[in-house]
């Protein structure tokens, strides 16, 4: 008495012949430093403690929960970010070949309570290009100032 085993019938899809799942594209902002200027003589991080490092990575994976619509909401004070008036700092622009066609609105955001600075950027869809680590606040020298003194 010897039972019959039924052949199973695997779906094709994919080159191995097993069913690929589908995938729900990832939610949230994703970063990237494509565009990343760590040459520039304000905004250079070569010298910062681990400690900065630390401080950067932990905001990036909190803030990569986020849509860029929370993201860049206004009134949102724990995040203290909001789109950059160069007329207001101390430079007119990133200084990026083709920046007219690439960035819409430049955006900072805050990395702790003013501790390590900000960082500078802009979005192209759910990606936030980070431009410049400013842990010194140079971008804005008058902030810088006034904090100093209270």
């Amino acid at each position: 008495m010897s039972k019959k085993i039924k052949k199973t019938d695997v779906v094709k899809n994919g080159a191995s012949g097993i069913k690929l799942p589908k995938l729900k594209p990832p939610q949230g902002i994703s970063f990237s430093f494509k565009y990343y200027q760590d040459n520039h003589n304000k905004f250079s991080c070569i010298k910062k403690e681990v400690s900065y490092w630390l401080t950067l990575l932990e905001r990036l994976k909190a803030l990569s929960s986020l849509t860029a619509q929370e993201f860049s909401a206004p009134g949102n004070s724990t995040l203290r970010c909001h789109s950059i008036k160069w007329e207001k700092t101390s430079e007119s622009g990133f200084g990026m070949p083709n920046e007219q066609q690439l960035v819409d609105t430049p955006y900072q955001f805050s990395l702790s309570a003013n501790e390590h600075g900000r960082v500078h950027g802009f979005f192209i869809n759910e990606t936030f290009y980070i431009v410049w680590l400013d842990p010194d606040h140079l971008l804005y020298p008058e902030k810088k100032k006034n904090s100093q003194k209270g």
